[in-house]
């Protein structure tokens, strides 16, 4: 399955909707594209292998080069757009990039990039002269085709990102089957007759959101594309353009239920089918609020960018075990202690993965290792337990853990509670330097109104969490601030928070 066979079969049917606009771009007029900038790619140097950074607002463009870079075995590596000018001058030189394709939207950035870095060159896809000549160029498929990759870099939430190359592909046929499309299809149970219509809310230069708008389009599905994610925007847009599959976070989530009743109920979602959420723990409470809402259409998964497992959890069975990620569809999980020992059901320790087809941190070896047991298997960093049944379950991330007086602390079950408040509109619980503790779990909050913030909201909280929490667990410190340095797929940027109240602690 491949665009190109949709193309080919179906040449009219609606390939990318951009869900501000309206505009659509067919199979046939993807396909075209995809050649004519396979052509411009090759005779500016890039081919099999050859690294291309890709700087990028959401729009229909960005899966239309991704769908160039896949025809002519090229490396994409997709860049936040919240990166600076040095952060991204980093991962171009780290990568290697022979080429960035950024847009008029990153001027200034691109400035920068060119005297930072004057050995990538940089087209401004807007640009057109260069608009121009990939249009002059012929759309049929180009010669001796092989299937491309990205290279996606970790956010950087504890050091600096790490690029994660990815194991080869299994084939030379770039229609190969790819194995996230057997899991689409037998384990979320997304149709591939073309019925789909697919929401992306969520950056396209992070994994999920690429992961699955790709597989989409080899199931010969419709995608839509938001621009930015709003609650009420994307409400708005299952309604209007009747999708039936999406895929979200957890904050998402939050933002909608935190709508007025009148805002969350005035649309028709009749046409959504299936709900796909990750890339962090959802709180218990939102998300039996969001299954109340919705249904039980929502589908949970597990998974990281390095692509070493797969979870799944439909409604139903969460439910039943109310947390859960799920049951492993992809890679075997494994919980182990401290001393590498494997533990059993229900202990709680660190996750490992073990696949036959295992990534590297590219130049890194040191990481690699790292993420290594000598068994073989690779870990996320997270901390979790299967059960009796072998549903998977999480706790937090190890490098998240707060150690507060001797006694570890994982915030994540603190934040669940906190954002479940309705008073909160988003929380991150860190743990701050204290002379005689070590650390001290702090608090920050964004309320729903930042008006409310201060000591009778202070109060309010720490009522509300008493009953839930044992005493070590409190938060000795709650602040409040208008919003949190939070990635728009959901990833809270723990590590700006976390600096910066050791800088407070230095120049106290």
């Amino acid at each position: 399955m491949h665009p190109i066979t949709h193309a080919a079969s179906r040449p009219d049917h609606a390939a990318i909707i951009d869900a501000a606009t309206g505009k659509t771009i067919t199979y046939g007029e993807m396909d075209a594209f995809a050649n004519r900038m396979a052509r411009w790619l090759r005779a500016h140097g890039v081919g099999h292998g050859t690294r291309v950074g890709l700087l990028l607002e959401n729009r229909p463009l960005y899966l239309q080069l991704l769908w160039a870079t896949q025809r002519i075995g090229a490396m994409l590596v997709p860049i936040s757009t919240r990166l600076t000018a040095p952060e991204i001058g980093y991962i171009l030189q780290d990568a290697e990039c022979a080429l960035l394709l950024t847009s008029s939207a990153f001027t200034e950035t691109a400035g920068a990039l060119a005297e930072s870095s004057p050995d990538v060159q940089i087209v401004d896809v807007d640009d057109a002269a260069f608009t121009n000549d990939v249009a002059s160029r012929s759309a049929q498929m180009v010669e001796d085709p092989s299937p491309g990759q990205y290279m996606l870099y970790s956010s950087g939430t504890t050091g600096q990102p790490k690029g994660i190359v990815p194991p080869p592909p299994p084939s030379d046929d770039i229609t190969a089957p790819n194995p996230l499309v057997g899991l689409a299809m037998m384990g979320v149970g997304m149709p591939a007759d073309g019925s789909m219509v697919y929401l992306s809310p969520a950056p396209l230069y992070h994994a999920a959101p690429l992961g699955w708008c790709s597989t989409a389009h080899r199931l010969g599905g419709t995608v839509v594309i938001m621009d930015k994610f709003t609650p009420e925007g994307a409400l708005a847009a299952i309604e209007k353009y009747r999708v039936t599959d999406s895929q979200w976070v957890p904050t998402h989530f939050v933002r909608m239920l935190k709508l007025p009743e009148e805002e969350r109920t005035g649309h028709d979602l009749s046409s959504h089918q299936r709900a796909i959420h990750a890339a962090a723990p959802c709180p218990v409470p939102i998300k039996q609020a969001m299954i109340e809402w919705w249904g039980p259409i929502i589908q949970e998964y597990y998974a990281g960018s390095e692509g070493i497992g797969m979870s799944l959890v439909k409604s139903e069975d969460w439910l039943a075990k109310p947390g859960t990620v799920g049951k492993m569809l992809y890679g075997k999980a494994h919980v182990c202690a401290p001393d590498g020992s494997e533990l059993g059901p229900g202990e709680t320790g660190l996750l490992f993965f073990e696949n036959e087809n295992l990534p590297t941190y590219h130049k890194d070896p040191g990481k690699t290792a790292e993420a290594m047991n000598d068994r073989g298997w690779m870990t996320l960093g997270d901390i979790g337990h299967i059960d009796e049944d072998g549903f998977l379950f999480l706790t937090d991330r190890k490098s998240h853990m707060i150690i507060s007086g001797g006694v570890n602390i994982y915030p994540q079950e603190i934040e669940n509670l906190l954002v479940a408040h309705p008073q909160v509109l988003d929380a991150a619980v860190i743990g701050a330097p204290d002379p005689d503790l070590g650390e001290r779990v702090v608090a920050v909050i964004q309320p729903v109104d930042m008006a409310q913030a201060g000591e009778a909201l202070e109060q309010t909280l720490r009522d509300y969490l008493e009953p839930q929490l044992s005493r070590v667990k409190m938060p000795r410190q709650f602040d409040f601030r208008p919003d949190l340095p939070r990635e728009a797929n959901g990833k809270l940027y723990k590590r700006e928070l976390r600096d910066e109240y050791v800088r407070l602690a230095e120049n106290a």
